[in-house]
């Protein structure tokens, strides 16, 4: 049916008003960095796709497991301050560029170990030692401070990084507390020059080489003890340091999930970063904007030709900015991921809600006309609702891949709403709408970290409170937008978690401050991960699960609401039937 002269200008006013919306919630969350620990994860999984290359001008020397069970015998960590200096030493004779010792030696020894120590450090001029420690001058006590060091052109430096919200080390500073980092103190040491106005605010990103290993290290054990060929580390910047994972200066970082990365490697790879200009670096404001802006835009721009065709568009553009933001990123640029995918997400669901609203208004134009346009009319309006529930579907489905245990969990948690919501008196409209707005409870799981999200066993108090963080995700992810569906999904997912007593979270409402909504899927997804199996528990019984809520009830549950629910759940409950023939029942 083609657009008629009235209603073209009505339908265009509202798509593109739709599409302004979701480019200014997208515009407003990068701007807030409100989603800053979900960039970070996209930011790793660049780096994790991203081709390992090492470095040719650039080693390590590692205390590491081999070289324990070398001395295991003879001389227990930390060894005598000689030891050290021989190791500077021999890599002096071998050839080596420059050494950076990532040990800390701020506390005096038995003098005659210090001074064996300072005078080989003597021996190799430009020597950087680390600390992670300064007076409130910025000065240092390594071998007895700075004045020290200065004798024998040596120098202390920064050995700490930022931390990301994950935990992981992805960023460096030019200075700390006064006292330039390692990498940036070695970069000048070797002639290098350095802008401490090129880092970021933030710190610079690490261009890192590649995950842990990348970067070639060799035993301490061996230096010591000259069975290290000249080829090894000849002219290149040695760093010294603990990579035995026993001694826990391993560190998580963006380049590998499951592994972690010794400290030297993590000075290594900084110090390629500085001596190669910084090269990565977060994309330039106007970049940003201009990404957000163009897929936030671009399904109402479609919509304006294709109607309901534009919310398929818009997964086919969001995989095409994937593939852009990874290819700006092996070109140097960290383009956000999150906020333009979040505005496009809004974009197709708004413009698919305002074409529907006009649509809608449409039938009720024609169908004062004649029956065939109504027909017309009905057929699109269906044929919107259903785009409008699937595009609300993919977005839980992709809560789902993050978490498969839960598989059928939404679905039949949307069934649980749908009854308890008409017990306590909702229209069946509205029960509906609850049904499928409930199935976004728990989209706020899209950011949460990998190691807390699957991690089989209990979570400690802090990945506990990273896991907590979900809820307000999940409504920040679904605000701003025109639909009510999404409205109501953005409530619950904010609400969801809340207690009757006010002991939930994330704001610690009580009694009949938590909308209905939240109160009646708090009371099913309970009853529904109780009665499924888990990797970490098994399924509990109908009568166990029924007790549970009954337990609860004025304390986690809505009292009035648990009563309905408890006569409820046997005749709804899926048991150890296959979820699929139950809700097909």
């Amino acid at each position: 049916m083609s657009l008629s002269p009235r209603r073209w200008p009505v339908h265009a006013r509202a798509v593109l008003l739709a599409g302004v919306v979701a480019a200014l919630a997208g515009v407003a969350l990068w701007a807030t960095h409100s989603a800053r620990s979900l960039e970070d994860t996209t930011v790793s999984l660049r780096f994790r796709i991203r081709p390992a290359h090492t470095p040719r001008d650039i080693a390590i020397v590692g205390i590491d497991a081999e070289t324990f069970s070398d001395y295991a015998g003879t001389q227990r960590w930390p060894y005598p301050r000689s030891w050290h200096g021989q190791v500077i030493d021999e890599l002096r004779r071998l050839g080596a560029k420059k050494v950076i010792y990532d040990v800390q030696f701020t506390e005096a020894s038995e003098p005659k170990q210090d001074l064996a120590l300072y005078d080989a450090i003597g021996r190799f001029p430009g020597t950087i030692l680390a600390t992670t420690e300064t007076d409130e001058h910025g000065h240092t006590n390594v071998l007895g401070g700075d004045e020290n060091l200065a004798r024998v052109r040596a120098q202390a430096a920064m050995a700490t990084f930022p931390i990301l919200a994950g935990g992981e080390i992805a960023r460096m500073e030019p200075t700390r507390d006064g006292v330039p980092t390692i990498a940036v103190a070695a970069a000048r040491a070797l002639g290098h020059p350095v802008n401490d106005q090129a880092f970021e605010k933030s710190g610079a990103w690490i261009d890192f080489r590649g995950p842990p290993g990348t970067i070639k290290a060799y035993h301490f054990s061996d230096v010591k003890d000259h069975r290290l060929a000249a080829s090894a580390v000849r002219g290149k910047v040695v760093i010294v340091g603990m990579t035995a994972p026993t001694e826990q200066d391993v560190h998580p970082t963006p380049t590998i999930g499951d592994e972690l990365m010794s400290g030297p490697e993590v000075q290594a790879n900084a110090l390629w970063t500085v001596l190669h200009g910084l090269p990565l670096r977060t994309a330039p404001g106007w970049a940003s904007v201009l990404a957000l802006l163009l897929l936030a835009l671009a399904p109402a721009v479609a919509a304006l030709r294709l109607r309901t065709l534009a919310v398929v568009l818009a997964p086919l553009l969001g995989v095409l900015y994937v593939g852009v933001a990874y290819v700006a990123f092996l070109r140097g640029w960290v383009l956000p991921v999150v906020a333009p995918l979040c505005g496009l997400a809004l974009s197709a669901v708004g413009t698919t809600t305002a074409s529907y609203l006009t649509e809608r208004r449409e039938r009720h134009r024609v169908s004062r006309h004649n029956a065939a346009l109504e027909r017309a009319v009905g057929e699109r309006t269906a044929e919107l609702e259903e785009t409008q529930l699937e595009v609300v579907r993919r977005l839980a489905r992709a809560a789902e891949w993050r978490d498969e245990d839960t598989g059928e969990h939404v679905e039949r948690i949307g069934v649980l709403c749908e009854q308890l919501a008409l017990a306590a008196g909702l229209s069946a409209r509205d029960a509906e709408t609850l049904r499928h707005a409930s199935v976004l409870h728990d989209v706020g799981k899209i950011g949460i970290p990998d190691r807390v999200l699957l991690k089989p066993g209990k979570l400690d108090p802090e990945e506990w409170a990273i896991m907590q963080t979900h809820a307000a995700i999940g409504a920040s992810m679904l605000s701003g937008s025109p639909s009510p569906l999404v409205q109501l999904g953005e409530e619950i997912a904010r609400t969801h978690h809340e207690k009757w007593d006010g002991s939930g979270y994330p704001a610690g409402l009580r009694g009949e401050e938590i909308p209905l909504a939240g109160r009646i899927v708090a009371i099913c997804d309970v009853f529904d991960a109780l009665r499924s199996k888990r990797p970490y528990k098994d399924a509990w019984t109908l009568d166990d699960a029924l007790a549970e809520i009954v337990r609860l009830r004025g304390t986690h549950f809505d009292p009035a609401l648990a009563d309905l629910f408890l006569p409820l759940a046997p005749g709804l409950d899926h048991g150890e039937e296959p979820p699929a023939l139950r809700l097909a029942a």
